[in-house]
């Protein structure tokens, strides 16, 4: 049986199958080299948070505050890749659950479970709600072009209901491709999400150079800082943009060189490449449209424009085939409880048992997801969920294990005084975005 390993919303989604397998198996030898190293670690972060970074530049207050924020929340992020890293080596543990269990014992072991659990379904939902945004727009554009009628002039129909439609996607494809144990057809499509973020971020900036007149551009320095939660407002959609932490451990551990100065170049240059991606769609994207821009980028341009109907082609095709694999690395941590407990009071597992467990919980995992996406359509709610709980994999687990190393009292001091740091950190931010989210959905209903 393959050993499932903690994953982001693209790298693990892509690299689950063969990178887990030769994870899992202690026999096979690590192949994974620099350059593979680095566009795994790219595809872990390049993800559907791309969509939501120009409305985070506006919510922050402007470019240069949210590109400030970003350069500082960059240390904490390139440092909690490093620690894990180390601590994997350390502990010689090769998924990020096992990491947190050796090193920070098995209380903190099982609070990673949950947190792991509960960020994968909150992923899950996320991508549903970009999804339905995509199939909604791409409605809407499929209309006026037809009839060559107006969006206000478009009728409603049960059956052409954009939350109709997802449900007959869940039902037809994701719920087939998800029943089965292991997914390998998914690490075809690893080349999906890369594609789409790097096509719209090119897109958005050569149309924000295309337009006819730039008076957008006086938005850069109209915009100020009212406070300190408007600057901090942007760091859980910086956390979900950012985040590979949790596949990071299963990329190191598969590397052909395993020494930590090389690992800290993989995640120097992996984030940097990030930066450079995430920022051009933020800062042009937020010149573009101002404070009209919508939590969606995507949203923000006309149906009919060709170049922005292949972005959500893309991202829509990525997403369908990334879910899958996202329900099974959250499905395996509760299966596995189920099977524990199950082989606690009664002995034996059988294979029908496990069989009916596995599609009680995918039809369970897709039916709660599905429901919630219905009900809280607003991505920007469900990012700032996912970037509190993300502060756990970023801050808090790294901060953990840096104050348990058995190193010099010069280097533990500083490794202490580090990680309580990044702790209190990633405390705030879980704290304050979680709050505001929960907050503002309430308000919205």
């Amino acid at each position: 049986q393959v050993e499932t390993t903690p994953g982001d919303t693209e790298g693990l989604a892509r690299e689950s199958i063969s990178l887990l397998a030769r994870s899992a198996s202690h026999a096979d030898p690590p192949r994974l080299g620099s350059f593979g190293a680095v566009f795994i670690m790219l595809k872990s972060a390049l993800g559907a948070g791309l969509l939501n970074f120009p409305w985070a530049f506006q919510k922050a207050g402007g470019v240069t505050t949210a590109v400030s924020v970003e350069l500082v929340s960059l240390v904490f992020l390139i440092s909690g890749l490093v620690v894990l890293g180390y601590a994997s080596s350390v502990s010689r543990q090769k998924t990020y659950q096992d990491v947190v269990r050796e090193v920070c014992g098995r209380a903190v072991g099982k609070l990673c479970e949950v947190c792991f659990c509960f960020n994968l379904f909150m992923i899950s939902v996320a991508f549903l709600v970009v999804v339905q945004d995509q199939l909604e727009k791409l409605c809407i554009s499929l209309y006026e072009t037809v009839t060559g009628s107006n969006e206000a002039e478009m009728p409603y129909h049960w059956y052409t209901d954009q939350r109709f439609a997802l449900f007959v996607m869940c039902l037809v494809i994701i719920l087939p491709l998800s029943i089965p144990k292991e997914i390998g057809i998914q690490k075809y499509t690893s080349v999906l999400g890369t594609l789409a973020a790097t096509y719209l971020c090119v897109a958005v900036t050569v149309k924000y150079y295309l337009m006819d007149s730039h008076l957008t551009e006086q938005v850069f320095v109209s915009f100020s800082v009212s406070s300190w939660a408007s600057m901090f407002s942007v760091v859980p959609t910086i956390c979900f943009g950012f985040q590979c932490h949790e596949a990071c451990i299963a990329i190191y551990s598969s590397m052909e060189n395993q020494k930590i100065s090389h690992w800290v170049v993989i995640s120097v240059l992996s984030m940097l490449f990030c930066l450079l991606i995430y920022t051009l769609t933020g800062v042009f994207g937020f010149l573009t449209f101002g404070q009209d821009v919508a939590s969606d980028i995507l949203m923000s341009y006309p149906g009919n424009d060709v170049v922005m109907i292949v972005s959500r082609l893309l991202f829509g095709i990525s997403i369908i085939t990334i879910y899958p694999i996202i329900l099974l690395l959250g499905r395996s941590v509760i299966l596995n409880l189920m099977l524990r407990v199950r082989r606690h009071y009664r002995g034996i597992v059988t294979h029908s048992f496990e069989n009916r467990c596995r599609v009680v919980l995918t039809v369970a995992w897709i039916t709660f997801t599905l429901l919630i996406a219905m009900f809280v359509p607003d991505m920007s709610d469900i990012i700032s969920i996912i970037g509190g709980i993300s502060a756990f994999f970023i801050f808090i687990f790294p901060g953990s294990n840096s104050t348990h190393f058995n190193v010099t009292l010069t280097v533990l001091a500083i490794l202490t005084a580090w990680g309580v740091i990044t702790i209190v950190v990633g405390a705030f931010i879980f704290g304050q975005s979680t709050t505001l989210a929960v907050m503002e959905v309430f308000r919205k209903f």
